[in-house]
């Protein structure tokens, strides 16, 4: 049946296939359970989880009620001022096939992925915003195969309040001076307080990830402030290491001195926010907290 004629179908009639995960984070299900024409319905209320479409066939809706934190993310990872945004994220697996990814706003569908040839490369990570009070929704169809039997549409997603440009990882859509220019010390002091790492350490080397369209800054950590996740490890006899990605656009390039490298975890990688040199952040630091305007404090040397 044509997209939209399925599409149709959920608006005169609702489907009413309700499916809940046991952790209402993520869903797993087959398109073999599915009556024939029918438009299941999936409600997730996390930040983060996964949805598996096993042998896709028909359509699914995914409205998605994120229990996000208070505390919004502003410029440079700081904080913003609660405007209620939201910012999703959407990750393919690298074998996505078998459906049609589409985004739902008031009605309108916009693909986000599409069914592709197992030849072609993997599909990008995709971002959008929902303004306060809008109703967005995930929408997927199925695509006619024969054998079906292979067919798996999977995709990880994320979902923060008040996201920022510089921390998309859907560059399409964002614009490379804002994403790439310097933060300033008020953002600076800020991503020190809401960041999800917060690390001093020198550039070893830098690579780039065609795929990701990023450059890999890989980063040897002499002191650890903050991590939410292991993403910098070592041992007593080693400092700390790890990886930090950053926009390919951005012209990040190795170079002496030491950094304050700050920023957010993406689908379980480090994305880059501020990172002033260490030297900079200090002075902007110590200035702060001479005039009782540090937002937190920081164990500085």
């Amino acid at each position: 049946m044509h997209l939209l004629g399925i599409y149709t179908i959920w608006i005169l009639f609702h489907a009413t296939l309700c499916n809940y995960s046991e952790d209402q984070c993520s869903w797993r299900g087959s398109g073999l359970s599915q009556q024939q024409g029918s438009v299941e319905q999936i409600s997730l209320h996390c930040s983060e989880g996964t949805l598996d479409w096993l042998y896709p066939k028909g359509a699914l809706r995914l409205t998605l009620s994120p229990r996000l934190p208070s505390v919004a993310v502003g410029p440079g990872g700081g904080a913003g001022g609660g405007s209620g945004l939201i910012t999703a994220c959407v990750k393919p697996s690298e074998h996505f096939h078998g459906a049609q990814l589409y985004l739902e706003r008031d009605g309108v569908l916009e693909l986000l992925v599409g069914d592709r040839p197992e030849s072609s490369p993997p599909p990008r990570v995709r971002c959008f915003n929902r303004q306060p009070g809008e109703k967005v929704a995930l929408f997927m169809q199925a695509t006619p195969h024969q054998d079906i039997s292979r067919r798996i549409a999977s995709f990880r997603y994320e979902l923060r309040g008040d996201w920022t440009a510089r921390l998309s990882l859907d560059s399409n859509q964002i614009s490379t001076v804002e994403a790439c220019r310097p933060c300033n010390d008020t953002e600076i002091l800020m991503a020190v307080c809401t960041s999800d790492f917060v690390v001093r350490g020198n550039i070893r080397t830098v690579e780039e990830d065609e795929n990701l369209r990023a450059a890999v800054i890989k980063v040897s950590a002499a002191k650890v402030f903050r991590q939410k996740y292991a993403l910098f490890i070592g041992n007593g006899r080693m400092a700390a290491r790890g990886e930090i990605r950053t926009l390919l656009q951005c012209g990040v390039k190795p170079g002496p001195g030491s950094f304050l490298f700050t920023g957010r975890v993406h689908f379980g990688e480090a994305w880059l926010g501020c990172a002033p040199r260490y030297k900079d952040f200090l002075q902007a630091y110590t200035t702060a907290k001479a005039a009782q305007q540090i937002p937190c404090e920081l164990p500085v040397d």
